[in-house]
């Protein structure tokens, strides 16, 4: 059978064009049983959507981006889930982008994305550099911008955060319970504003027991394994941690492998924990304590704030800061044996 236009689809149902075309751009507005009776009708009849065509006739991308440091961690996996669950619910597609921590990539993606090309942008940031005048560019073109996680304080824009401080004092305080007093922070980017949060709260719990704040035993790593391998061993060879306070999940997994190297006992030798929405931390040898962020909460969140300023007269008033809790679940690499 030769396809049909969405007008004759309508005829066929007795509906108006426009209940059918909201009803396969998701909106909520169509109840569950007209749009089953509308999309049954239209694989009876091959009929395919042009979503880009209405698009152009609405001078509408529908389209936002979503700008991430990398996809591999399982929390920007999950947040780009989140994401797109709203947005589908919206009739929108998802443009996304890797900057792998790159801040010419994220430059160079921002010049491109001020033109028109999507509605909106979700974005955590890389945390490089301290001119951000490029961003800029989307105020003047009225593109609302909402980032989650990793932000630009200097950059007037709605985000969504995890209650870092806390979580951060909190999984020191655990580590210093269970009787480690030489607990080495590692950390990527102290520069970032999660960075200096979540390293803030591990000097406080370190001052609230007692213990004095050494510079030596924050380490600054990499995104690369194998440079963090080198680094991690020299440390670990020098300092002898009895604890590990990893800001990034990467960063843990490089401290088991070293530790392995080293015939260091997880749980007993040493104690590892770290920031991580890793699903299969439980199965690790031996199990992962983490301090996990709801990262596909933080998605839908954002998501959500995004699509209150689109919806919004006047959307450029509207600045929100959603914070989101964070869980400290407690596993044997800090318990032991």
């Amino acid at each position: 059978m030769d396809s049909i236009n969405i007008k004759q689809l309508a005829e066929r149902l007795n509906l108006s064009t426009s209940t059918v075309s909201r009803a396969f751009r998701g909106h909520s507005d169509i109840n569950k049983e007209t749009k089953e009776k509308i999309l049954a009708m239209a694989r009876e009849l091959n009929y395919q959507p042009n979503h880009m065509a209405s698009n152009l006739r609405d001078k509408k991308s529908r389209t936002i981006a979503v700008i991430v440091p990398e996809i591999a961690n399982n929390f920007f996996s999950r947040a780009i889930n989140g994401v797109e669950r709203v947005a589908r619910d919206n009739g929108y597609h998802l443009q996304i982008y890797l900057t792998n921590d790159d801040f010419e990539r994220e430059v160079s993606f921002m010049s491109q994305l001020h033109n028109g090309r999507v509605e909106g942008i979700i974005m955590s940031v890389t945390g490089e550099a301290n001119d951000h005048s490029y961003m800029h560019k989307l105020r003047k073109k009225s593109i609302p911008l909402v980032f989650f996680d990793r932000t630009y304080d200097d950059v007037k824009a709605s985000k969504v955060s995890t209650n870092d401080y806390e979580s951060s004092f909190s999984a020191t305080k655990h580590l210093i319970d269970r009787g480690c007093s030489r607990i080495v922070y590692l950390v990527v980017n102290k520069n970032l504003s999660i960075g200096k949060m979540r390293m803030q709260g591990y000097k406080d719990a370190l001052e609230a027991a007692g213990l004095p704040f050494v510079e030596n035993l924050v380490i600054d790593c990499s995104n690369e394994l194998g440079k963090n391998l080198d680094i991690l061993g020299r440390v670990f060879s020098a300092i002898r941690p009895d604890g590990v306070f990893a800001s990034v999940e990467r960063l843990a997994i490089a401290s088991y492998y070293v530790c392995h190297n080293m015939n260091l006992k997880i749980g007993n030798d040493i104690r590892i924990i770290c920031f991580s929405s890793l699903e299969i931390a439980s199965l690790l040898n031996p199990a992962l304590s983490t301090i996990t962020q709801p990262a596909y909460d933080m998605g839908m969140e954002a998501a959500n704030i995004l699509f209150r300023r689109l919806n919004s007269e006047n959307n450029d008033d509207i600045i929100e800061h959603v914070v989101l809790e964070s869980e400290l679940v407690i596993r044997q690499s800090t318990l032991g044996s």
